[in-house]
């Protein structure tokens, strides 16, 4: 009779670990790319064994040597070396306080999971691009976390080697000449947010960004014409950056 029992349970188990393997190799879903955001967890935390299949990993971008510009997209590389012919990956942006920060847009072989970017389908040469849009406003220097898995394709979990990498870029400023002050009030707000232009200042554009850089509102404002209805937005924290006399100025706002 526990003969009988272990085998049901064989067969079970069976299809469950067939579906397990396959969603790893379509980008593992959590917090594992080895960032502290992300406490340190890397894809150890499933692939574990002694081998050495000649892992390396680097991160490369486009972002020049003095910093990220706000709200502009970057490309960002993952490079990796291994004898493996199935590698995967994960990698976040955090800023200083292990915030995430900017989004991501997957590029060729790889897919947005949450604040986090992973493969879409196991690479053979362990290189994937995409592209990072930088956060709406002075994060701060910004470092790329990632993980890479070069696994030695016995279609498990054991054997594999995990190898961690990651790259620090800074923030390009905003000069004071290019700097637009203004007042909101009230913050938090649920229903009006008002935006007061500074005096010379007769139009502007005011534009909501979500916590990961997705645009959620914009609208024209004036001296006289100068409150915006809310009420739609999501209750959180957005970032405001209101566009005028070629200046730029950014604020954190809260809806209600």
């Amino acid at each position: 009779m526990k003969k009988h029992y272990f085998f049901k349970v064989l067969l079970l188990m069976i299809p469950i670990s067939a579906i397990s393997l396959m969603s790893y190799s379509g980008g593992i879903t959590g917090a594992y790319s080895g960032s502290p955001g992300d406490g340190g967890s890397s894809c150890t935390a499933c692939h574990s064994g002694s081998a050495n299949l000649g892992a390396s990993a680097s991160i490369t971008t486009n972002i020049p040597s003095d910093g990220y510009e706000l709200n502009t997209d970057y490309t960002i590389t993952v490079n990796s070396t291994s004898s493996s012919s199935k590698l995967g990956f994960q990698l976040t942006a955090e800023n200083g306080s292990n915030t995430k920060v900017g989004s991501f847009i997957a590029g060729s072989g790889t897919r947005v999971s949450g604040q986090r970017i992973t493969q879409s389908t196991p690479s053979t040469s362990g290189d994937w691009s995409f592209t990072w849009k930088s956060p709406a406003t002075n994060e701060g220097n910004v470092t790329f976390y990632t993980a890479v898995n070069a696994t030695n394709g016995n279609g498990g979990i054991s054997g594999d080697q995990v190898v961690l990498a990651n790259k620090s870029v800074g923030v390009l400023g905003i000069s004071e000449a290019k700097r637009l002050h203004f007042e909101m009030f009230p913050n938090p707000a649920s229903e009006n947010l008002t935006i007061q232009l500074p005096s010379g200042s007769k139009n502007a554009s005011v534009v909501f960004y979500d916590y990961i850089g997705r645009m959620a509102l914009t609208q024209k404002v004036s001296q006289t014409n100068n409150q915006i209805n809310v009420q739609k937005l999501s209750s959180g924290v957005y970032i405001i950056k209101v566009l005028a006399d070629g200046k730029i100025g950014t604020q954190k706002f809260v809806k209600k």
